[in-house]
């Protein structure tokens, strides 16, 4: 699993395969029969191949008591002792996915979560050729991967399509390997797109109402045209016909630095929020257009052009800016070193700014979100819960902060608070957002103590009492 809570990878995108009915538009309109898919299938299937990757993985005792300050009787001699050869510290585990052919010269487009950490790739064609693959670029961000095959003669290519063109309710195919089922053909429509689902800062998913299967991920999802539109990716643990795909023109974007094994990102070193009513009012704007800049990263390229605490920006190279989200794919996918002119309002003002774009390093943070609320005393980091957010981790509501971040050593870490967490509770007070969590850290500041009460990921979000304890 890749995406925290209720999301979980697969490895394509599938639907059980169903006879579709024809549908009845009333006496008066007669009866519309929908078209026959098996002329499409048959042209479409040779390019979709199943993707079977062989991982060196450490067991779960193992880990268990790695890094425990623990007598010396739990090591070698303990496992072989007690276990003998029945508990290895390691074992290869094998995995299934899917992918499909993007070129004549073998490049196959896949998930980064499908052959990621992977010693051995194979590839297995429609007509049950194998090959060897070699992983020639990954970007983990958007999970996605670039491998490469060297077959002999001619291999079936897809056409790659537009998916900026979809329409929701344009039906779709997907074929792919769930379950090592091979070649399996199933069919929906697209339900929504732009979703967000926490995967990360550049989420822009198509969601379709196909179901998906261990073993999907990475392969095709297609239109009535021929063309792939999306990756298939994830699902909703639990959930029934809620399925993501990744858009196939954020791959397309992505093609040429995969190609050179390495997907770099713009930076431009802010802080954002989307503006609600109340900031609109705050702040004096007329409308809750723009994003606000919540902070600024010193040293940044934002910062070296002159973008301050407190600014809205309105545009960025050219474009309006709408939200958050929208900001952070642009940002990231600007070439980096490339002078943008932004528009921002600071007061009343308008003022025109030009910023060089940096690179993203791993450890700066893009124009992603809201600043995490920062705890010095009990070592966490929160932010709220944003409703998306909520529906997708399987939560009833957005009560409450998700923690973000646990510092080492620190009470949190302590109790085994984990990033994903979610705190409910203060001191039996209901938290409903990131204001009343900092109201409630204040009021027991001087407590030696804090009770929470914690929705825990690891434990299917049910509720769990925690009780930090201050240090010295």
């Amino acid at each position: 699993m890749k995406f925290f809570g209720k999301i979980l990878l697969v490895t394509s995108l599938v639907c059980s395969l169903a006879i579709l009915p024809a549908l009845s538009l009333g006496a008066t309109q007669g009866v519309i029969e929908l078209p026959s898919l098996t002329g499409l299938v048959k042209e479409l299937k040779p390019t979709v191949v199943n993707i079977s990757t062989t991982k060196l993985v450490r067991s779960p005792m193992d880990d268990f008591f790695r890094g425990r300050d623990l007598p010396d009787f739990f090591g070698d001699e303990f496992f072989k002792r007690f276990f003998g050869d029945q508990h290895p510290r390691e074992f290869r585990q094998k995995s299934l996915g899917s992918g499909f052919i993007i070129d004549k010269e073998g490049y196959i487009l896949t998930n980064n979560h499908v052959v990621e950490k992977a010693e051995q790739i194979k590839v297995k064609l429609s007509d049950k050729k194998e090959y060897d693959a070699q992983v020639i670029g990954t970007d983990p961000k958007t999970d996605l991967a670039l491998i490469k095959i060297k077959a002999a003669g001619d291999l079936p290519v897809v056409h790659i399509g537009d998916s900026d063109k979809l329409e929701v309710g344009e039906w779709v195919v997907a074929i792919g390997n769930p379950f090592g089922l091979e070649q399996t053909v199933t069919t929906g429509i697209i339900s929504a797109k732009g979703r967000v689902i926490g995967a990360g800062p550049y989420d822009d998913f198509l969601q379709t109402d196909a179901s998906i299967n261990p073993g999907n991920s990475g392969g095709p999802l297609f239109n009535l045209r021929g063309e792939v539109v999306g990756i298939n990716t994830a699902i909703v643990a639990g959930g029934q016909g809620i399925g993501f795909a990744i858009p196939i023109n954020m791959a397309k974007g992505l093609l040429p630095q995969l190609k050179k094994g390495r997907v770099v990102y713009g930076y431009l070193g802010v802080y954002i929020q989307d503006i609600t009513p109340e900031l609109a009012s705050s702040f004096g704007l007329k409308e809750s257009k723009g994003v606000l800049v919540s902070d600024v990263t010193p040293d940044s390229p934002a910062k070296k052009a002159g973008v301050n605490k407190g600014d809205v920006i309105l545009e960025y190279d050219g474009k309006l800016v709408e939200d958050k989200g929208q900001l952070t794919k642009m940002v990231g996918r600007t070439p980096i070193g490339k002078k943008v002119k932004i528009i921002v309002l600071r007061g009343k003002e308008q003022k025109t700014l030009w910023v060089t774009i940096g690179q993203l390093s791993e450890k700066q943070v893009t124009a992603a979100a809201t600043k995490p609320e920062e705890t010095d005393r009990w070592g966490l980091k929160v932010q709220d819960i944003t409703p998306d957010m909520a529906a997708h981790l399987g939560l009833p509501n957005n009560a409450g902060v998700v923690i973000s971040d646990v510092e080492p050593g620190s009470p949190a870490q302590e109790e085994e608070l984990q990033r994903g967490d979610v705190i409910i509770e203060v001191e039996h007070n209901p938290i409903k957002g990131l204001a009343d969590f900092r109201k409630y850290i204040e009021t027991y500041k001087k407590q030696k103590t804090l009770l929470l009460t914690v929705r825990m990921q690891a434990n299917e979000y049910h509720n769990f009492f925690v009780v930090l304890k201050k240090k010295g």
